[in-house]
């Protein structure tokens, strides 16, 4: 091989320009060739020429001095800059290897792109301009008889825009599996190295018994590198037309997140209002970052209508929570000042009865040092809250928490812990007359000190990274009784559940109104066997007092001296995760509340169950006893071929509440799915029957990339995309 450098045989060569003077152009052949009249130079076997980035590799190459132009024939392949490789039979180029014709051309674009044509000219060394052209981003197998594309695009004319990194296609026929799909005028897609890109989003085809047929259109919108939006426009044989949205950005720490639709329905009927109705909804939330310890930040639900967005499946809330707040996080502790406001969603709620909290003020100071040898902690908790019939209530609270560990040398832990803590209430109470309302006060204090005791036994096992930890646990707290005067009202401490979660708690009942009194102690154990792949755990525990509270007079499972016995049972590793929590009547030994959740996978498999047993919560949120059993699972039948079904059934109705089936197909460039879901539940005050829905999806995926929609629109109307 005889290797030359074209600045050193300008005579013959006749130097195709580089760019930058100081830019070399290398050339190597076996063999060179030299016609001085006809001022030609020839490179035969093995031939490469590498000019700005660019290489170009032939059998033979021709060089034209007086037309500036380079022929060269037999396996040609040019390399880009950025990487993506040309293949052609024959090629004309001129401009240092940047525009020419190519004939049998073929094209790798980023990993797993592929163009082929019968021929094909280069303009301005970006764009690529393909007749009688065949494209697919898929990989293909190097197995014989299945080297065709899952799918592919087939066109009279393709373009290759390399900056924006789109192909386009005139004519175009769609091929999955070799047979033609559709046919489009103008059709284009980005090319595998794009990470997001404008375009068509997988569309949704099916029928349903509330809004007849339909077709969702979600088209993806690349606003900048740091924003983008959905539009998802769906139309009905039944239920009107539906126009969704969803935009999204990011800067530095912070971030903004809107969802809302549109709808209007010619037939109406939710919430029992005939005629023609307009629906809408919108979520949201956004975070700053103010400063280094500050931020602010809010979160947004609501809708004009209760039932609409289940009559639409866009979401099966029941309470939407909107608030509004300011942080700051100096150090260990926290400042918080957040409002809130809700909506319910229910055929029971009452507007007026539904509170709204303006504002809730938490503050926690944690010093860095230790306070007489213990951590020590300060909070303050205020909240004011309103409702439209004018029943207000404020409250602040201050609570001091001091805490020191002992270890003694045989292992045992003993922890010390003090606490105080002090309430104000103002209580405005409607009443009928010229005044309207009526004020009230209230004040409490309390203190407690609790002895909190583990001695934690490890034993290693016989292989390595097995482990068994052994740990009872013993908690005394000595506290006086009648810590929840008369005329206190219960605000945030009502959703009370005992369960393994609290029963190692100083104070087992959640929020600020309510709190526990009396001497009390808390036993029990934990056990944990670690292995190399993952772990198993259990807990149990149960609450003693020397007389009966009457705060937990409603509540059956802690009602007595004595409560039930509560704990849990976990399993937990890659591929398998269960988790067991129940409660065992302290009188009879039947199982009083029961919980199971199972997931598993493998490969590409997954299976997820759950089952709960829940007994009356006789308390003022009135929730009635449950038992359901809810199953989800997605088996990989056939190499890429998935079934998948989920359902959802009520055990003490002996009813099912929603189930689903279907059947898909995915793998790197194709993804396709039916499913037929059934929903059995109704609110006819709302206007939501029962449902039954067959849906159709179908997607053709451009890349192993994030985001990679299809385009349909003959112009560029999203242009903008982000490699």
């Amino acid at each position: 091989m005889i290797p030359l450098i074209a600045q050193a045989a300008q005579l013959h060569v006749g130097t195709m320009k580089a760019p930058r003077k100081d830019t070399p152009v290398l050339l190597q052949a076996d063999e060179m060739i030299y016609d001085s009249e006809g001022k030609t130079v020839s490179a035969v076997g093995h031939v490469e020429i590498v000019d700005d980035g660019r290489t170009l590799l032939a059998e033979r190459v021709d060089y034209d001095q007086a037309k500036d132009q380079v022929t060269a024939s037999g396996h040609v392949s040019i390399t880009d800059a950025r990487g993506n490789v040309a293949f052609a039979d024959h090629v004309v180029l001129t401009d240092h290897l940047r525009d020419g014709a190519l004939s049998g051309f073929g094209a790798l674009i980023g990993k797993t792109g592929r163009l082929a044509a019968r021929k094909a000219e280069r303009v301005n060394g970006t764009t690529v301009i393909a007749h009688h052209s065949a494209y697919s981003p898929c990989k293909i197998c190097n197995q014989p008889g299945q080297r065709t594309p899952l799918w592919q695009v087939k066109a009279e004319r393709v373009v290759y825009d390399q900056n924006k990194h789109k192909v386009r296609f005139k004519s175009a026929t769609i091929d999955v599996a070799g047979v033609p799909v559709a046919w489009v005028p103008s059709f284009s897609v980005s090319d595998p190295t794009v990470r997001y890109a404008s375009g068509l989003l997988t569309p949704e085809v099916g029928n349903s018994t509330k809004i007849g047929y339909f077709i969702r259109l979600p088209v993806y919108v690349a606003i900048s590198s740091s924003q983008d939006m959905t539009v998802a426009p769906m139309f009905s044989t039944s239920g009107g037309d539906v126009l969704e949205m969803e935009y999204r950005a990011r800067w530095n720490d912070s971030g903004l997140w809107f969802q809302g639709s549109g709808a209007y329905n010619p037939d109406g009927g939710l919430a029992g209002s005939p005629g023609a109705q307009t629906y809408g909804h919108i979520f949201g939330s956004g975070r700053f970052k103010l400063s280094d310890h500050w931020r602010s930040g809010f979160d947004v639900q609501a809708t004009s209508n209760n039932a609409y967005m289940r009559f639409y499946d866009i979401s099966f809330l029941d309470r939407l929570v909107n608030d509004v707040f300011l942080e700051a996080t100096p150090g260990r502790s926290r400042f918080a000042v957040t409002s809130y406001y809700f909506q319910g969603l229910r055929s029971t709620d009452i507007t007026a009865r539904i509170p709204f909290v303006l504002p809730k003020l938490e503050f926690s100071y944690i010093p860095t040092q230790k306070v007489a040898g213990g951590s020590f902690r300060f909070d303050l908790n205020g909240v004011a809250i309103g409702r439209d019939n004018q029943r207000n209530d404020q409250r602040i609270t201050g609570e001091l928490n001091w805490k020191k560990p002992f270890v003694m040398d045989n292992g045992q832990l003993w922890t010390l812990v003090t606490d105080a803590r002090g309430d104000a209430y103002h209580f405005d109470t409607p009443v009928a007359g010229p005044a309207r309302t009526t004020d009230a006060t209230l004040e409490r204090g309390t203190a407690y000190v609790a002895l909190d005791w583990r001695w934690p036994f490890v034993a290693n096992g016989s292989s390595p990274g097995h482990s068994y930890i052994l740990q009872p646990i013993a908690q005394v707290i000595a506290q006086p009784y009648g810590g929840n005067p008369r005329g206190l009202r219960i605000e945030d401490s009502q959703a009370f559940e005992f369960d393994d979660n609290n029963v190692f708690s100083f104070n087992q009942v959640p929020g600020y109104d309510l709190i526990e009194s009396g001497p009390r102690a808390n036993v029990g154990a934990m056990a944990e066997a670690l292995f190399p792949g993952g772990k198993v755990e259990a807990q149990v525990g149960q609450t003693y007092r020397l007389k009966r509270d009457p705060l937990f007079a409603a509540f059956s499972g802690n009602s007595g001296t004595s409560s039930d016995l509560v704990g849990s049972f976990s399993v937990k590793f890659p591929h398998l995760d269960i988790t067991d929590r129940w409660d065992v009547d302290r009188g009879n030994g039947t199982v009083r509340r029961h919980e199971v959740y199972v997931t598993g996978s493998y490969a590409r498999s997954s299976l997820q169950v759950s089952y709960v047993n829940l007994p009356p919560q006789v308390t003022a949120l009135g929730l009635p006893s449950r038992e359901e059993v809810n199953v989800q699972a997605d088996l990989n039948v056939w190499r890429n071929w998935q079934v998948f079904a989920a359902a959802q059934r009520d055990l003490s109705n002996s009813q099912f509440l929603n189930t689903e089936y279907g059947l898909g197909y995915e793998d790197e460039c194709l993804a396709i799915s039916l499913a037929y879901r059934r929903k059995y539940t109704s609110d006819l005050i709302l206007g939501v029957p029962p449902s039954t829905s067959v849906i159709l999806r179908f997607s053709l995926k451009t890349g192993d990339t994030a985001i990679q929609p299809f385009s349909l629109f003959p112009r560029d109307v999203f242009a903008l995309t982000h490699p």
